[in-house]
Protein backbone atom coordinates (compact mmCIF):
# COMPACT_ATOMS: atom_id res chain seq x y z
CA UNK A 1 0.00 0.00 0.00
CA UNK A 2 2.83 2.54 1.16
CA UNK A 3 4.22 1.47 -2.47
CA UNK A 4 1.18 2.56 -4.46
CA UNK A 5 1.34 6.09 -2.59
CA UNK A 6 4.88 6.34 -3.61
CA UNK A 7 3.59 6.01 -7.08
CA UNK A 8 1.06 8.20 -7.04
CA UNK A 9 2.86 11.03 -5.06
CA UNK A 10 6.05 10.42 -7.80
CA UNK A 11 3.53 11.07 -10.65
CA UNK A 12 2.13 13.94 -8.70
CA UNK A 13 5.53 15.18 -8.83
CA UNK A 14 5.82 14.31 -12.67
CA UNK A 15 3.02 16.49 -13.69
CA UNK A 16 3.95 19.42 -11.82
CA UNK A 17 7.61 19.44 -13.49
CA UNK A 18 5.67 19.10 -16.82
CA UNK A 19 4.36 22.92 -16.16
CA UNK A 20 6.28 24.30 -14.16
CA UNK A 21 6.45 27.50 -16.18
CA UNK A 22 2.89 27.88 -14.94
CA UNK A 23 3.00 26.96 -11.62
CA UNK A 24 6.41 28.35 -10.10
CA UNK A 25 8.96 31.13 -10.47
CA UNK A 26 11.84 28.85 -11.54
CA UNK A 27 12.80 25.56 -12.94
CA UNK A 28 15.75 24.80 -10.62
CA UNK A 29 12.91 25.30 -7.82
CA UNK A 30 13.48 22.05 -5.32
CA UNK A 31 11.17 19.52 -3.37
CA UNK A 32 11.00 18.91 0.27
CA UNK A 33 10.29 15.61 1.20
CA UNK A 34 9.07 14.01 4.43
CA UNK A 35 12.06 14.26 6.20
CA UNK A 36 12.68 17.76 4.99
CA UNK A 37 9.81 19.28 5.89
CA UNK A 38 10.16 18.05 9.08
CA UNK A 39 13.87 19.39 9.47
CA UNK A 40 12.24 22.65 8.55
CA UNK A 41 9.41 22.86 10.88
CA UNK A 42 11.95 22.02 14.05
CA UNK A 43 13.78 24.91 13.03
CA UNK A 44 11.07 27.02 12.36
CA UNK A 45 9.69 26.20 16.20
CA UNK A 46 12.97 26.59 17.40
CA UNK A 47 13.30 30.31 16.16
CA UNK A 48 9.71 30.95 17.28
CA UNK A 49 10.75 30.02 20.74
CA UNK A 50 14.33 31.85 20.62
CA UNK A 51 12.07 34.80 20.00
CA UNK A 52 9.65 34.41 22.70
CA UNK A 53 11.89 32.75 25.50
CA UNK A 54 15.22 33.23 24.08
CA UNK A 55 16.22 29.73 23.92
CA UNK A 56 16.75 28.26 20.22
CA UNK A 57 15.02 24.59 21.15
CA UNK A 58 12.01 22.31 20.98
CA UNK A 59 11.48 19.22 22.41
CA UNK A 60 10.23 16.27 20.20
CA UNK A 61 6.73 16.08 21.86
CA UNK A 62 5.90 19.45 20.39
CA UNK A 63 7.96 18.32 17.40
CA UNK A 64 5.56 15.86 16.70
CA UNK A 65 2.16 17.23 17.61
CA UNK A 66 2.92 20.38 15.23
CA UNK A 67 3.75 18.24 12.68
CA UNK A 68 0.21 16.27 13.13
CA UNK A 69 -1.96 19.49 12.87
CA UNK A 70 0.19 21.18 9.94
CA UNK A 71 -0.77 18.25 7.98
CA UNK A 72 -4.23 18.52 8.85
CA UNK A 73 -4.24 22.30 8.68
CA UNK A 74 -2.50 22.73 5.06
CA UNK A 75 -4.37 20.13 3.53
CA UNK A 76 -7.85 21.20 4.77
CA UNK A 77 -8.51 18.51 6.42
CA UNK A 78 -10.66 18.37 10.03
CA UNK A 79 -8.78 19.12 13.15
CA UNK A 80 -11.35 19.49 15.46
CA UNK A 81 -10.21 16.68 17.89
CA UNK A 82 -6.19 17.88 17.86
CA UNK A 83 -5.04 20.12 20.44
CA UNK A 84 -4.46 23.56 19.68
CA UNK A 85 -1.02 24.41 18.89
CA UNK A 86 0.58 27.64 20.74
CA UNK A 87 1.58 30.81 18.62
CA UNK A 88 0.65 28.49 15.52
CA UNK A 89 0.11 30.81 13.03
CA UNK A 90 3.59 32.65 13.69
CA UNK A 91 5.27 29.20 13.49
CA UNK A 92 3.39 29.26 9.90
CA UNK A 93 4.44 32.03 8.82
CA UNK A 94 8.49 31.20 9.66
CA UNK A 95 7.89 27.65 8.05
CA UNK A 96 6.88 29.36 4.49
CA UNK A 97 9.02 32.05 4.48
CA UNK A 98 12.41 29.58 4.99
CA UNK A 99 10.79 27.51 1.93
CA UNK A 100 10.18 30.63 0.32
CA UNK A 101 14.11 32.23 1.04
CA UNK A 102 15.24 28.36 0.00
CA UNK A 103 13.56 28.74 -3.21
CA UNK A 104 11.81 24.97 -2.34
CA UNK A 105 8.64 23.55 -1.96
CA UNK A 106 6.80 21.19 -0.04
CA UNK A 107 4.56 17.92 -1.19
CA UNK A 108 1.71 19.43 -0.10
CA UNK A 109 2.05 22.88 -2.18
CA UNK A 110 2.54 20.73 -4.91
CA UNK A 111 -0.55 18.74 -4.34
CA UNK A 112 -2.28 22.07 -4.74
CA UNK A 113 -0.70 23.89 -7.27
CA UNK A 114 -1.26 20.99 -9.16
CA UNK A 115 -5.03 20.47 -8.02
CA UNK A 116 -5.37 24.37 -9.56
CA UNK A 117 -4.97 22.65 -13.01
CA UNK A 118 -8.49 22.33 -14.44
CA UNK A 119 -7.06 20.53 -17.72
CA UNK A 120 -5.53 18.24 -15.66
CA UNK A 121 -7.58 17.76 -12.81
CA UNK A 122 -8.75 14.42 -13.19
CA UNK A 123 -5.26 12.66 -13.85
CA UNK A 124 -4.13 14.12 -10.52
CA UNK A 125 -7.16 12.87 -8.72
CA UNK A 126 -5.55 9.22 -8.46
CA UNK A 127 -4.23 10.99 -4.96
CA UNK A 128 -6.42 12.21 -2.50
CA UNK A 129 -5.54 14.60 0.66
CA UNK A 130 -6.26 11.79 3.01
CA UNK A 131 -3.71 9.83 1.60
CA UNK A 132 -1.08 12.38 0.99
CA UNK A 133 -1.31 12.53 4.96
CA UNK A 134 -1.09 9.05 5.45
CA UNK A 135 2.27 9.26 3.16
CA UNK A 136 4.04 11.96 5.23
CA UNK A 137 3.30 10.98 8.78
CA UNK A 138 4.43 7.60 7.80
CA UNK A 139 1.20 5.43 8.62
CA UNK A 140 1.14 3.44 5.62
CA UNK A 141 4.53 2.37 6.21
CA UNK A 142 4.20 1.22 9.69
CA UNK A 143 1.25 -0.59 8.78
CA UNK A 144 3.02 -2.62 5.96
CA UNK A 145 5.63 -3.61 8.82
CA UNK A 146 3.32 -4.73 11.21
CA UNK A 147 1.82 -7.05 8.51
CA UNK A 148 5.07 -7.95 7.28
CA UNK A 149 5.80 -11.66 8.40
CA UNK A 150 9.67 -12.40 9.14
CA UNK A 151 11.89 -14.67 10.66
CA UNK A 152 13.12 -12.19 13.66
CA UNK A 153 16.78 -11.17 13.57
CA UNK A 154 19.50 -12.37 16.23
CA UNK A 155 20.57 -9.08 18.13
CA UNK A 156 24.56 -9.29 17.06
CA UNK A 157 22.78 -9.38 13.43
CA UNK A 158 20.10 -6.47 13.89
CA UNK A 159 22.87 -4.24 15.72
CA UNK A 160 24.97 -4.79 12.74
CA UNK A 161 22.49 -4.25 9.79
CA UNK A 162 21.79 -1.06 11.74
CA UNK A 163 24.45 0.55 11.94
CA UNK A 164 25.04 -0.01 8.43
CA UNK A 165 21.36 1.42 7.40
CA UNK A 166 22.03 4.59 9.74
CA UNK A 167 26.07 4.90 8.08
CA UNK A 168 24.29 3.77 4.70
CA UNK A 169 21.67 6.87 5.40
CA UNK A 170 23.95 9.25 6.33
CA UNK A 171 26.20 9.12 2.77
CA UNK A 172 22.88 9.09 1.00
CA UNK A 173 22.31 12.14 2.73
CA UNK A 174 25.34 13.78 2.04
CA UNK A 175 25.71 13.00 -1.72
CA UNK A 176 22.04 14.44 -2.11
CA UNK A 177 22.55 17.69 -0.35
CA UNK A 178 25.46 17.78 -2.72
CA UNK A 179 23.26 17.58 -5.75
CA UNK A 180 20.81 20.01 -4.20
CA UNK A 181 23.07 22.51 -3.57
CA UNK A 182 24.15 22.12 -7.22
CA UNK A 183 20.88 22.20 -8.47
CA UNK A 184 19.55 25.07 -6.15
CA UNK A 185 22.20 27.57 -4.49
CA UNK A 186 19.64 29.10 -2.55
CA UNK A 187 18.47 25.83 -0.33
CA UNK A 188 20.42 26.62 3.19
CA UNK A 189 19.24 23.34 4.29
CA UNK A 190 21.31 21.09 2.07
CA UNK A 191 24.54 23.62 2.67
CA UNK A 192 23.86 23.01 6.39
CA UNK A 193 24.73 19.13 5.52
CA UNK A 194 27.80 19.25 3.66
CA UNK A 195 29.65 22.80 4.63
CA UNK A 196 31.90 20.89 6.97
CA UNK A 197 31.70 17.59 4.96
CA UNK A 198 34.62 16.75 4.41
CA UNK A 199 35.90 18.41 7.19
CA UNK A 200 36.63 21.85 6.40
CA UNK A 201 36.98 23.67 9.83
CA UNK A 202 33.69 25.20 9.33
CA UNK A 203 32.02 24.24 12.56
CA UNK A 204 29.07 26.05 14.36
CA UNK A 205 30.63 29.13 14.61
CA UNK A 206 31.36 29.76 10.99
CA UNK A 207 28.10 28.73 10.32
CA UNK A 208 26.66 31.11 12.74
CA UNK A 209 28.76 33.88 11.29
CA UNK A 210 27.50 32.93 7.28
CA UNK A 211 23.56 33.20 8.92
CA UNK A 212 23.99 36.42 10.71
CA UNK A 213 25.55 37.51 7.40
CA UNK A 214 23.10 36.41 4.87
CA UNK A 215 20.29 37.86 7.54
CA UNK A 216 21.50 41.42 7.38
CA UNK A 217 22.04 41.50 3.68
CA UNK A 218 19.00 39.18 3.10
CA UNK A 219 20.84 36.79 0.60
CA UNK A 220 21.40 32.94 0.64
CA UNK A 221 24.12 31.58 2.73
CA UNK A 222 25.88 29.65 -0.25
CA UNK A 223 25.78 34.02 -2.06
CA UNK A 224 27.22 35.33 0.88
CA UNK A 225 30.13 32.69 1.12
CA UNK A 226 30.90 32.74 -2.59
CA UNK A 227 30.58 36.69 -2.54
CA UNK A 228 32.76 37.00 0.26
CA UNK A 229 35.36 34.46 -1.58
CA UNK A 230 35.34 36.30 -4.92
CA UNK A 231 35.76 39.72 -3.44
CA UNK A 232 38.97 38.09 -1.53
CA UNK A 233 39.91 36.79 -4.48
CA UNK A 234 39.41 39.26 -7.21
CA UNK A 235 39.04 42.29 -5.47
CA UNK A 236 41.37 45.27 -4.88
CA UNK A 237 42.13 47.38 -1.78
CA UNK A 238 38.70 49.13 -1.91
CA UNK A 239 36.91 46.52 -2.31
CA UNK A 240 37.94 44.30 0.19
CA UNK A 241 36.08 43.32 3.16
CA UNK A 242 37.03 44.98 6.32
CA UNK A 243 39.27 43.28 8.36
CA UNK A 244 36.79 43.10 10.99
CA UNK A 245 34.75 41.02 9.11
CA UNK A 246 34.24 37.81 11.25
CA UNK A 247 34.10 36.02 7.83
CA UNK A 248 37.83 36.12 7.78
CA UNK A 249 38.60 33.66 10.43
CA UNK A 250 37.57 31.04 8.10
CA UNK A 251 38.43 31.89 4.77
CA UNK A 252 40.65 28.81 4.15
CA UNK A 253 37.67 26.38 4.96
CA UNK A 254 35.22 28.61 2.72
CA UNK A 255 37.70 28.99 -0.08
CA UNK A 256 37.90 25.57 -0.19
CA UNK A 257 34.18 24.53 -0.13
CA UNK A 258 33.64 27.24 -2.65
CA UNK A 259 36.74 25.91 -5.38
CA UNK A 260 35.13 22.24 -4.64
CA UNK A 261 31.36 23.48 -5.91
CA UNK A 262 32.99 25.29 -8.77
CA UNK A 263 34.90 22.22 -10.06
CA UNK A 264 31.60 20.43 -9.83
CA UNK A 265 29.60 23.22 -11.81
CA UNK A 266 32.45 23.36 -14.34
CA UNK A 267 31.77 19.64 -15.05
CA UNK A 268 28.06 20.66 -15.22
CA UNK A 269 28.66 23.43 -17.92
CA UNK A 270 31.35 22.09 -20.00
CA UNK A 271 30.17 18.17 -20.76
CA UNK A 272 26.92 18.19 -23.07
CA UNK A 273 26.49 14.52 -22.05
CA UNK A 274 23.97 13.80 -19.23
CA UNK A 275 25.35 10.51 -18.65
CA UNK A 276 28.68 11.39 -18.83
CA UNK A 277 28.91 14.48 -16.53
CA UNK A 278 26.62 12.62 -13.98
CA UNK A 279 28.85 10.22 -13.50
CA UNK A 280 31.83 12.51 -13.12
CA UNK A 281 30.10 14.70 -10.85
CA UNK A 282 29.11 11.60 -8.67
CA UNK A 283 32.78 10.77 -9.31
CA UNK A 284 34.38 13.80 -7.96
CA UNK A 285 32.13 13.90 -4.75
CA UNK A 286 32.89 10.59 -4.08
CA UNK A 287 36.66 11.09 -3.95
CA UNK A 288 36.31 14.19 -1.78
CA UNK A 289 33.75 12.26 0.77
CA UNK A 290 36.47 9.23 1.00
CA UNK A 291 39.82 11.35 0.60
CA UNK A 292 42.04 10.28 3.84
CA UNK A 293 39.60 7.43 4.79
CA UNK A 294 40.31 4.03 5.33
CA UNK A 295 38.72 1.66 2.28
CA UNK A 296 37.88 -1.02 5.66
CA UNK A 297 35.61 2.36 6.76
CA UNK A 298 31.69 1.61 6.94
CA UNK A 299 31.24 5.19 5.65
CA UNK A 300 34.16 4.64 3.12
CA UNK A 301 32.07 1.57 1.51
CA UNK A 302 28.66 3.37 2.44
CA UNK A 303 29.93 6.40 -0.01
CA UNK A 304 31.06 3.79 -3.10
CA UNK A 305 27.70 1.98 -2.57
CA UNK A 306 25.52 5.24 -2.71
CA UNK A 307 27.82 6.57 -5.51
CA UNK A 308 27.28 3.67 -7.95
CA UNK A 309 23.52 3.48 -7.50
CA UNK A 310 22.94 6.65 -8.25
CA UNK A 311 25.55 6.48 -11.21
CA UNK A 312 22.86 3.35 -12.10
CA UNK A 313 19.86 5.47 -11.44
CA UNK A 314 20.90 8.39 -13.83
CA UNK A 315 21.29 5.92 -16.97
CA UNK A 316 18.25 4.31 -16.17
CA UNK A 317 16.50 7.84 -15.75
CA UNK A 318 18.15 8.72 -19.12
CA UNK A 319 17.33 5.69 -21.21
CA UNK A 320 13.63 6.04 -19.84
CA UNK A 321 13.25 9.60 -21.32
CA UNK A 322 14.51 8.60 -24.69
CA UNK A 323 11.42 6.69 -25.49
CA UNK A 324 8.90 8.96 -24.13
CA UNK A 325 8.72 12.64 -25.75
CA UNK A 326 6.18 13.85 -23.33
CA UNK A 327 8.74 13.75 -20.83
CA UNK A 328 11.85 14.74 -22.59
CA UNK A 329 10.33 18.00 -24.73
CA UNK A 330 9.26 20.98 -22.30
CA UNK A 331 8.57 23.51 -25.16
CA UNK A 332 11.90 25.20 -25.17
CA UNK A 333 13.81 24.73 -28.68
CA UNK A 334 17.45 23.80 -27.75
CA UNK A 335 18.48 26.62 -30.11
CA UNK A 336 16.74 29.37 -28.93
CA UNK A 337 15.85 29.23 -25.11
CA UNK A 338 12.94 31.19 -23.47
CA UNK A 339 12.69 33.34 -20.80
CA UNK A 340 12.11 31.25 -18.22
CA UNK A 341 15.03 28.30 -19.00
CA UNK A 342 17.49 27.46 -16.98
CA UNK A 343 20.31 29.84 -17.08
CA UNK A 344 17.78 32.30 -18.22
CA UNK A 345 19.30 32.10 -22.01
CA UNK A 346 22.84 31.87 -21.34
CA UNK A 347 24.73 28.85 -21.86
CA UNK A 348 22.91 25.91 -23.03
CA UNK A 349 25.39 23.51 -22.18
CA UNK A 350 24.51 21.94 -19.00
CA UNK A 351 20.70 22.01 -19.62
CA UNK A 352 19.83 18.67 -19.57
CA UNK A 353 22.30 17.15 -16.71
CA UNK A 354 20.33 19.66 -14.27
CA UNK A 355 16.58 18.27 -15.66
CA UNK A 356 18.31 14.81 -15.14
CA UNK A 357 19.71 15.73 -11.88
CA UNK A 358 15.94 17.53 -10.62
CA UNK A 359 14.13 13.98 -12.00
CA UNK A 360 16.91 12.03 -9.31
CA UNK A 361 16.19 14.39 -6.68
CA UNK A 362 12.53 14.43 -7.43
CA UNK A 363 12.62 10.58 -6.52
CA UNK A 364 14.40 10.92 -3.34
CA UNK A 365 12.04 13.61 -2.37
CA UNK A 366 9.28 10.93 -3.46
CA UNK A 367 10.73 8.16 -0.86
CA UNK A 368 8.80 6.91 2.29
CA UNK A 369 9.94 9.19 5.72
CA UNK A 370 12.23 7.91 8.10
CA UNK A 371 10.49 6.14 11.07
CA UNK A 372 12.83 7.06 13.90
CA UNK A 373 11.95 10.70 14.31
CA UNK A 374 14.17 11.38 17.43
CA UNK A 375 17.33 10.11 15.03
CA UNK A 376 16.24 12.37 12.30
CA UNK A 377 15.93 15.69 14.41
CA UNK A 378 17.91 15.12 17.49
CA UNK A 379 20.73 12.24 17.35
CA UNK A 380 24.26 14.01 16.72
CA UNK A 381 25.80 10.49 16.58
CA UNK A 382 24.95 10.09 13.17
CA UNK A 383 27.43 12.96 12.63
CA UNK A 384 29.80 11.87 13.93
CA UNK A 385 31.48 10.05 10.49
CA UNK A 386 31.45 13.64 8.84
CA UNK A 387 32.20 15.75 11.77
CA UNK A 388 29.69 17.52 11.89
CA UNK A 389 26.42 18.22 14.10
CA UNK A 390 22.98 17.70 14.12
CA UNK A 391 20.71 20.47 12.33
CA UNK A 392 19.55 21.90 15.20
CA UNK A 393 22.49 22.20 16.88
CA UNK A 394 24.26 23.64 13.70
CA UNK A 395 21.66 26.10 13.31
CA UNK A 396 21.47 27.33 17.39
CA UNK A 397 24.10 30.38 17.43
CA UNK A 398 26.84 29.09 19.87
CA UNK A 399 26.90 30.97 23.38
CA UNK A 400 29.27 33.67 23.04
CA UNK A 401 32.39 34.27 26.16
CA UNK A 402 30.58 37.15 28.48
CA UNK A 403 33.45 40.46 27.40
CA UNK A 404 33.35 40.69 31.43
CA UNK A 405 35.18 37.28 31.85
CA UNK A 406 37.86 38.05 29.07
CA UNK A 407 38.64 41.71 30.24
CA UNK A 408 40.42 40.65 33.60
CA UNK A 409 42.31 38.20 31.82
CA UNK A 410 43.70 40.80 29.38
CA UNK A 411 44.21 43.51 32.28
CA UNK A 412 46.70 40.37 34.41
CA UNK A 413 48.19 39.58 31.29
CA UNK A 414 49.00 43.66 30.15
CA UNK A 415 50.41 44.30 34.07
CA UNK A 416 52.66 40.97 33.88
CA UNK A 417 54.11 42.51 30.69
CA UNK A 418 55.00 46.06 32.34
CA UNK A 419 55.92 44.21 35.59
CA UNK A 420 58.27 42.21 33.49
CA UNK A 421 59.56 45.39 31.45
CA UNK A 422 59.83 47.69 34.81
CA UNK A 423 62.29 44.51 35.84
CA UNK A 424 64.20 44.36 33.23
CA UNK A 425 64.95 48.07 33.45
CA UNK A 426 65.99 48.10 36.96
CA UNK A 427 68.26 44.77 36.79
CA UNK A 428 72.14 45.27 36.54
CA UNK A 429 74.36 43.37 34.81
CA UNK A 430 77.03 42.60 38.01
CA UNK A 431 80.51 41.34 37.50
CA UNK A 432 82.78 39.37 40.11
CA UNK A 433 83.98 43.17 41.49
CA UNK A 434 80.84 43.42 42.79
CA UNK A 435 82.97 45.91 45.47
CA UNK A 436 83.19 48.14 43.03
CA UNK A 437 79.56 49.62 42.70
CA UNK A 438 77.85 52.41 44.50
CA UNK A 439 75.41 50.33 46.05
CA UNK A 440 77.36 48.03 47.62
CA UNK A 441 79.91 50.31 48.97
CA UNK A 442 78.41 53.87 49.35
CA UNK A 443 76.38 53.79 52.66
CA UNK A 444 74.18 57.26 52.11
CA UNK A 445 73.48 59.64 54.75
CA UNK A 446 69.55 58.45 54.99
CA UNK A 447 71.08 54.85 56.03
CA UNK A 448 72.91 56.41 58.78
CA UNK A 449 70.19 58.42 60.41
CA UNK A 450 68.35 55.53 60.51
CA UNK A 451 70.26 53.14 62.27
CA UNK A 452 70.01 53.43 66.01
CA UNK A 453 72.85 55.66 67.99
CA UNK A 454 72.96 53.80 71.19
CA UNK A 455 74.62 50.59 69.12
CA UNK A 456 77.35 52.96 67.79
CA UNK A 457 80.93 53.60 69.19
CA UNK A 458 81.17 57.58 70.55
CA UNK A 459 83.70 58.05 67.60
CA UNK A 460 81.30 57.21 64.98
CA UNK A 461 78.81 59.37 66.31
CA UNK A 462 81.30 62.46 66.63
CA UNK A 463 81.91 61.84 62.95
CA UNK A 464 78.51 61.75 62.04
CA UNK A 465 78.14 64.97 63.07
CA UNK A 466 81.43 66.26 61.56
CA UNK A 467 79.80 64.67 58.44
CA UNK A 468 76.70 66.46 58.40
CA UNK A 469 78.23 69.80 59.25
CA UNK A 470 80.70 69.97 56.50
CA UNK A 471 77.68 68.84 54.29
CA UNK A 472 75.71 71.90 54.88
CA UNK A 473 78.63 74.15 55.17
CA UNK A 474 79.98 73.09 51.70
CA UNK A 475 76.17 73.53 50.42
CA UNK A 476 76.72 77.50 51.53
CA UNK A 477 74.49 77.02 54.92
CA UNK A 478 75.38 78.45 57.82
CA UNK A 479 76.86 76.46 60.34
CA UNK A 480 75.86 75.17 63.71
CA UNK A 481 77.29 77.19 65.92
CA UNK A 482 79.90 74.91 68.43
CA UNK A 483 82.53 75.75 70.59
CA UNK A 484 86.42 75.76 69.40
CA UNK A 485 87.32 73.22 72.78
CA UNK A 486 84.40 70.77 71.00
CA UNK A 487 86.02 71.43 67.48
CA UNK A 488 89.47 70.59 68.73
CA UNK A 489 88.44 67.06 70.98
CA UNK A 490 86.78 66.36 67.70
CA UNK A 491 89.60 66.74 65.69
CA UNK A 492 92.18 64.71 68.24
CA UNK A 493 89.08 61.54 68.60
CA UNK A 494 89.31 61.59 64.33
CA UNK A 495 93.39 61.33 64.37
CA UNK A 496 93.25 58.52 66.87
CA UNK A 497 90.74 56.77 65.01
CA UNK A 498 92.41 57.53 62.11
CA UNK A 499 95.98 56.41 63.17
CA UNK A 500 94.60 53.11 64.65
CA UNK A 501 92.78 52.46 61.70
CA UNK A 502 95.96 53.24 59.45
CA UNK A 503 97.88 51.04 62.04
CA UNK A 504 95.78 47.69 61.82
CA UNK A 505 94.77 47.89 57.97
CA UNK A 506 98.56 48.89 56.74
CA UNK A 507 98.16 47.94 52.83
CA UNK A 508 94.53 47.20 52.66
CA UNK A 509 93.83 50.87 53.13
CA UNK A 510 95.57 52.11 50.05
CA UNK A 511 92.95 49.72 47.78
CA UNK A 512 89.99 50.57 49.66
CA UNK A 513 91.24 54.76 48.84
CA UNK A 514 91.39 53.61 45.62
CA UNK A 515 88.10 51.78 45.85
CA UNK A 516 86.67 55.33 47.34
CA UNK A 517 87.95 57.13 44.28
CA UNK A 518 86.72 54.60 41.75
CA UNK A 519 83.22 55.71 43.77
CA UNK A 520 83.82 59.12 43.43
CA UNK A 521 84.13 58.88 40.18
CA UNK A 522 80.86 56.65 39.20
CA UNK A 523 79.06 59.19 41.20
CA UNK A 524 80.12 62.15 38.98
CA UNK A 525 79.29 59.85 35.80
CA UNK A 526 75.71 58.98 37.13
CA UNK A 527 73.49 62.17 36.92
CA UNK A 528 70.57 60.68 37.97
CA UNK A 529 71.39 60.48 42.19
CA UNK A 530 70.15 63.87 43.80
CA UNK A 531 73.26 66.00 44.87
CA UNK A 532 73.62 65.65 48.10
CA UNK A 533 74.77 62.17 47.62
CA UNK A 534 77.10 63.62 45.45
CA UNK A 535 78.78 65.88 47.93
CA UNK A 536 78.78 63.81 51.01
CA UNK A 537 82.70 62.22 51.72
CA UNK A 538 84.18 60.80 54.22
CA UNK A 539 86.49 62.92 56.10
CA UNK A 540 90.08 61.71 55.31
CA UNK A 541 92.43 64.35 57.81
CA UNK A 542 91.85 67.29 59.97
CA UNK A 543 92.44 69.80 57.64
CA UNK A 544 89.49 68.58 54.83
CA UNK A 545 87.03 68.64 58.19
CA UNK A 546 89.09 72.34 59.49
CA UNK A 547 88.05 73.25 55.91
CA UNK A 548 84.49 72.35 56.00
CA UNK A 549 83.83 74.00 59.26
CA UNK A 550 84.87 77.42 58.03
CA UNK A 551 82.86 77.47 54.90
CA UNK A 552 84.87 78.07 52.03
CA UNK A 553 82.64 77.53 49.22
CA UNK A 554 85.08 79.13 46.88
CA UNK A 555 87.78 75.94 47.29
CA UNK A 556 84.99 73.36 47.37
CA UNK A 557 83.43 74.50 43.57
CA UNK A 558 87.33 74.36 42.50
CA UNK A 559 88.19 71.15 43.81
CA UNK A 560 84.82 70.18 42.21
CA UNK A 561 85.59 71.22 38.88
CA UNK A 562 89.52 69.12 39.26
CA UNK A 563 87.93 66.09 39.76
CA UNK A 564 85.60 66.85 37.15
CA UNK A 565 88.40 67.43 35.08
CA UNK A 566 90.96 64.81 36.18
CA UNK A 567 87.89 61.58 36.50
CA UNK A 568 88.96 58.53 36.12
CA UNK A 569 87.46 55.78 33.84
CA UNK A 570 86.12 52.51 36.09
CA UNK A 571 89.22 50.14 36.81
CA UNK A 572 92.00 52.94 35.74
CA UNK A 573 93.38 52.83 39.21
CA UNK A 574 93.87 49.71 39.81
CA UNK A 575 95.23 49.19 36.47
CA UNK A 576 97.83 52.10 37.29
CA UNK A 577 98.94 50.37 40.31
CA UNK A 578 99.32 47.28 38.56
CA UNK A 579 102.04 48.80 36.32
CA UNK A 580 103.73 50.69 38.43
CA UNK A 581 104.32 47.76 40.34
Amino acid sequence: MAVLHQESVLAMIKEFRRNWHTLCASERTTLCGADAMLLVLQLSMAENNKQRSGEFTVSLSEVLLTWKHLLHEKLNLPVENMEAIDHYEDIRRTYDNFLKSSNMLDLIDVYKKCSVLTSNCENNANISASQLRDFLSGRQSAVDDETDLCVPPSPVSEHWSQDNEKVKFLAKKIIYSYLNLLVNSKDDLALAHILNVPDRGLGREAFTDLKHAAQEKQMSIFLVATSFVRTIQLGGKGYAPSPSDPLRTHIKGLSNFINFIDKLDEILGEISNPSIAGGRILSVIKMQLIKGQDSRDPFYKAVEEVAQDLDLRIKNIINSQEGDEAVSTTDISPARPKSYAINHGTAYCGRDTVKILLVLLDEEAASAPTKNKAELLYDDENTIHHNGNSILTLFRSPIQVNNSLVKPLRERLHRSMEEKKIKMKQTLIRSQFSCTYKDDCLISRNTWNNVNSASKPSCVLHMENDLSEGVNSSVGRPTIGTSSGNVHLDRSKNEKVERKSSSQTGNKSSKRKQVDLDDENILCDNGNEPPQHKNVKIPKTSNDLQNKLHGKPARVAKSNKCTAKDKLITGQTKLTQFFRL
